[in-house]
């Protein structure tokens, strides 16, 4: 009997932390999907869709604006495809039909969010490197930032 009550308190305990998420907006984002020679309105829907999935784990945070632009999208992939350095689109070895950059602006309220970004405040240009392994396949996030 002790243990089932030991139990239920920690499932109440669980629920209650989860009920006390704020987890990121994103019904108020306003969207925009550009003019795309590389990728179909359907493609890069689906790759909003995989942004818009993971920022709802980005607390106290509102999504503002999340958008392409191919001109800037295929600027960062050439770049870092080229560079000396390892970075994520590099080391990948995806073929850049299979990488799309999105691009976000968001706020963060007075909490900070989950603790790394700052309070009370807007970030602008955020991207989103996604990566499928082929056409047919699903978008994935494989990194995020500036």
């Amino acid at each position: 009997m002790k243990e089932k009550v030991v139990l239920l308190l920690a499932l109440a305990l669980c629920l209650s932390l989860s009920a006390c998420r704020n987890p990121g907006i994103i019904n108020n984002a306003e969207i925009d999907y550009g003019n795309s020679t590389s990728f179909s309105e359907a493609e890069i829907k689906s790759a909003m869709e995989v942004v818009f999935s993971k920022f709802r784990d980005f607390e106290g945070c509102d999504l503002i604006k999340l958008w392409y632009d191919e001109e800037k999208s295929d600027t960062i992939i050439k770049r870092d495809i080229s560079s000396d350095g390892g970075n994520t689109i590099k080391n990948s070895g995806a073929e850049p039909e299979n990488i799309i950059i999105l691009f976000s602006d968001f706020y963060v309220d007075a909490s900070g969010g989950d603790g790394g970004f700052n309070p009370d405040s807007t970030y602008t240009d955020w991207i989103w490197i996604l990566i499928r392994d082929s056409t047919n396949d699903n978008w994935k996030i494989v990194d995020w930032g500036y």
